[in-house]
């Protein structure tokens, strides 16, 4: 029987790529029955984006499992007319289509509301389903920039430090999550669904919340941000990265006086605090003098002097080395399938929230679980096969 917090909750995904698929992973891994819609030719881009192992992309590995496959040609009106039957049975439908794209096929929120009114729709664009650059195409490098994240790191005297991750993807994921699951509390009271509008630009600016918010408060009386200068982004020595002798690189965050107090004494430089936060050159002369430092020693050096200091010093880690991370084990991030032997076939990486255990199952194959899930929405043998067709 299942448990979890979501058991019984029913979700069609029609997403591709990365922000859909990865919110509803994180509702699959909470117990709901995810089912994904995919087109007949290829279903999700992500299927063929390599690396591959044993001919299935590790990328579809990774945001797929505990989902089950349909395949349906939205474009004809066979398959319209199935997905119209296929809403009354569920609670949920997440796409990533353009902004108007559902509405040319009739498949619109409007349109779905008439045959369940309960329907939660969930639609997540790259600018949002309203404004002058709704349509306009984009990827997550695109959404940060026009989001002022990009903008905001780097030294000051360098373009923009590129992020390296999916932050207007993963951050649209997210409120993608919070959206659906507040609509589902709003429909207990209600009894009606609700459209949820994500834009992964509107996303991305939450992480620079405290700063805008700051700014927006300040008015003309404030100073517009500006990369490398500011308290969190390497203005200041007590917050920033420093590379090592050995090309690595330290990340001190010991952003609070008593924490940084215990860098300098450990480094033996305990007057390095009378110009810690000052603005009047001293905190770029300290941070220069703490560059010149850390490239004396390599990274094994400093990990082991702060090893057991509260001051907030970590060592940066790359590669393959966060899969051995002590601390990310201990909290179980790293797991298998339960038929999965050890030492043997891939690993998954679980979802940060941890209420209640789903065993994971392997991804689908594409259009895997056509007849079941069409059976369960109450196609009967004749229908079924004329789809499958």
């Amino acid at each position: 029987m299942n448990t979890s917090p979501l058991a019984g909750l029913k979700v069609l995904d029609l997403s591709r790529l990365l922000p859909g698929p990865y919110a509803t992973l994180v509702l699959a891994d909470l117990g709901a029955q995810v089912d994904r819609v995919e087109e007949p030719n290829g279903g999700d881009p992500v299927r063929h984006m390599p690396p591959f192992r044993d001919g299935e992309s590790a990328l579809h590995h990774g945001l797929n499992r505990n989902k089950r496959s349909l395949t349906l040609d939205l474009k004809s009106p066979e398959g319209r007319a199935a997905l119209r039957r296929l809403v009354t049975r569920y609670d949920v439908l997440v796409e990533t289509f353009r902004p108007g794209v559902m509405e040319r096929l009739g498949l619109g929120y409007d349109a779905l509301r008439a045959h369940n009114p309960r329907l939660i729709y969930c639609a997540i664009s790259g600018y949002g389903q309203t404004g002058p650059d709704r349509l306009r195409a984009g990827h997550d490098l695109n959404y940060v920039a026009r989001a002022g994240v990009l903008g905001y790191g780097g030294a000051p005297d360098a373009p923009p430090a590129f992020p390296g991750v999916q932050m207007g993807d993963i951050g649209g994921s997210l409120f993608a999550l919070t959206g659906v699951l507040a609509a589902l509390y709003e429909r207990e009271r209600t009894g009606v669904g609700r459209f949820v509008d994500i834009s992964m630009t509107d996303g991305a600016t939450a992480f620079l919340h405290m700063h805008l918010a700051a700014r927006l408060f300040m008015g003309e009386q404030g100073a517009a941000l500006r990369r490398g200068e500011e308290a969190l982004n390497g203005g200041l020595p007590c917050y920033g990265v420093y590379r090592t002798q050995d090309g690595r690189a330290l990340a001190v965050g010991a952003l609070e006086p008593r924490f940084f107090a215990g860098v300098c004494e450990a480094l033996g430089h305990p007057e390095w605090m009378e110009d810690a936060y000052a603005s009047d050159g001293g905190a770029a002369r300290v941070k220069a003098e703490l560059t010149r430092l850390i490239a004396e020693r390599p990274l094994a050096h400093w990990t082991a002097l702060f090893a057991d200091r509260d001051v907030c010093v970590e060592p940066v880690l790359e590669g393959d080395e966060v899969l051995a991370d002590a601390q990310l084990r201990a909290r179980g991030l790293f797991l298998r399938s339960e038929d999965t032997p050890p030492g043997h076939g891939p690993t998954h990486l679980r979802t940060p929230l941890r209420l209640g255990e789903v065993p994971p199952r392997a991804p689908p194959s594409l259009g895997q679980h056509s007849r079941a899930i069409l059976a369960d929405a109450g196609f009967n043998h004749e229908e079924i096969e004329k789809l499958v067709k």
